[in-house]
């Protein structure tokens, strides 16, 4: 078994590197369809609903005693979600830009593919080197590649609004560029402070996602930085276009805001983008914030062989749970903002916080030359 992982994890051979990125297709595809199934069972659970519990299937039907749990909790409804929108008519308007209407959701969820390659999940030790757990090997700007990339997904949602040649999902479109741009300055700030702190005498990669999850072997920095954690919070919710911050699909006043001229599978797609980018931004706060792949603050992940390792990816997943747990939960907290409240916050709250915690943690470092 341990061979078969290390081989898995470092071989470069194309054979083993199709195999670590149809694994991840499938690990994404996967958490994007339960986090529904979550989005949907923990709304009901708020509101004191019950929500999916009749999905059936003749496969599962027939599993004694699992066949009947599966279905009746609810568990096989993110298959029968796919499957719905894979066999609906996928039907094409007249009026639309079509080369560019069938691009926009392939350009919304590319983006989310292409980061989670370098999103490490753990690390594993091989002949006293250490490599992290994820389709490609650590770089030393991985922080920077994962900002870069995943802010072009709006562009996904620019094309599908101004594809559409109608009215609502065009400004849904032009909404989910300000906001992109206004928390977009605010998240850049506020992850610099841990930077800063990375990046000490005797530290020369302090952009590399293992290299900040090793400085908090023993405080996480959430606790160092706690006003940095919130403003990247916040801005997180702006940026994968959650409630109450989603003013591109706002229904009450949008209709169905960029994706309204939508169905079937295009429709799905732009979902699985939108999960994607969520467990995009849990991993970066959960890598950056909340001690990755250690257990607790002040108690690492120890040891170098498989098991240490299986236990370190379990501990940064049950946390990626609970921020997507997180998500739902907010959603049916906090009712929606306006727009103007949306821009306000970015530009007049979380941008002048974002500086002054940078110059209060600069002034800091100047005077003690702590890291």
């Amino acid at each position: 078994m341990e061979a078969l992982l290390r081989d898995l994890l470092l071989n470069t051979a194309w054979q083993f590197t199709a195999a670590r990125g149809l694994i991840l297709i499938l690990i994404v595809m996967t958490i994007a369809g339960y986090s529904v199934l979550l989005e949907r069972k923990a709304s009901a659970w708020i509101q004191g609903r019950i929500g999916p519990n009749r999905t059936n299937h003749p496969l599962i039907a027939w599993i004694p005693g699992l066949g009947n749990f599966l279905m009746k909790g609810g568990f096989i409804q993110p298959a029968a979600d796919g499957l719905k929108f894979l066999f609906k008519e996928d039907a094409l308007p007249g009026h639309v830009r079509k080369t560019y209407y069938v691009l926009a959701p392939i350009v919304a969820l590319a983006p989310a593919l292409i980061v989670l390659i370098m999103l490490p999940f753990g690390t594993y030790t091989f002949e006293g080197k250490r490599y992290a757990i994820s389709l490609t090997q650590d770089a030393d700007v991985g922080v920077l590649f994962m900002f870069a990339v995943s802010s072009l997904g709006v562009y996904g949602i620019a094309l599908a609004g101004w594809s559409a040649n109608s009215k609502f999902p065009f400004l849904g479109a032009v909404r989910g560029s300000a906001q992109l741009i206004s928390y977009e300055l605010a998240m850049g700030l506020s992850v610099l402070t841990v930077f800063l702190a990375t990046s000490g005498p005797g530290q020369d990669h302090g952009l590399s996602l293992v290299a900040i999850v090793d400085a908090q072997a023993g405080a996480w920095n959430i606790l160092y930085h706690p006003v940095a954690a919130l403003v990247f919070l916040i801005s997180i919710f702006a940026e994968t276009n959650r409630h109450p911050f989603d003013m591109p699909e706002s229904e009450t006043d949008l209709v169905g805001g960029f994706h309204t001229e939508y169905g079937a599978f295009k429709f799905g797609l732009f979902f699985v983008a939108e999960y994607g980018h969520m467990v995009i931004g849990s991993s970066l706060f959960i890598l950056m914030f909340l001690g990755g792949w250690h257990v607790l603050p002040w108690v690492p992940t120890v040891g170098s062989g498989a098991v240490a390792s299986l236990l370190g990816v379990a501990a940064f997943f049950a946390k990626l749970c609970f921020f997507l747990f997180f998500f739902v939960w907010v959603r049916w907290t906090i009712p929606r903002f306006r727009y103007d409240q949306v821009m306000r916050i970015g530009w007049r709250v979380l941008l002048p916080v974002a500086i002054l915690n940078l110059l209060v943690y600069f002034l800091y470092y100047a005077l003690t030359g702590a890291r």
